[in-house]
């Protein structure tokens, strides 16, 4: 388990993925609120997804950041790409996250865009597969973020140099 972020101390911006009307029927006839998924990151290697649920846009808005920012994680990055290939699933939606080479840019749908621009990273390729559901792909994209590891963290795993690991 990594250690817990504090949020106080980053620069981070907001960038909202999508915000729903939802509808909840009852006795009277409807209850209408909004549901808005955030992402907030500091371009610099930590990043965070977080959903509010209000009966106004802005109040959900400010529960999304609440939440998004309890759940900062920091991405390892090799240059300005991921160390390696990985993939991250939540509910029905996967993302297959692939390190790409200096120069090419992120290649990615709306919200995994969103959330690995957020965490800073500049050549990435993804592939969203199975849900089409922008908030499940923004944490399915932090899922495989945070499943990555560091040359150094995987030696120390196994018990070996890190000059080892890479031959």
């Amino acid at each position: 388990m990594r250690n817990t972020i504090d949020a106080s101390k980053l620069d981070l911006t907001e960038t909202i993925v999508n915000i729903r009307r939802v509808a909840k029927t009852v006795k009277g006839g409807k209850n209408m609120r909004f549901s808005v998924t955030i992402v907030v990151g500091d371009h610099a290697g930590h990043v965070g997804v977080g959903l509010g649920k209000a009966a106004e846009i802005p109040e959900a808005v400010r529960k999304a950041t609440e939440d998004a920012k309890k759940k900062l994680i920091y991405v390892p990055t090799v240059g300005t790409t991921i160390p390696h290939r990985n993939v991250g699933v939540f509910g029905a939606g996967r993302v297959i996250l692939m390190p790409a080479a200096k120069g090419t840019g992120v290649i990615a749908g709306s919200s995994a865009r969103t959330v690995l621009e957020s965490a800073g990273i500049a050549d990435v390729r993804a592939k969203s597969v199975g849900s089409s559901n922008a908030g499940n792909i923004a944490y399915a994209t932090l899922e495989g973020l945070k499943g990555l590891k560091t040359v150094e963290e995987v030696a120390r795993l196994r018990g070996k140099t890190p000059e080892e690991i890479l031959g």
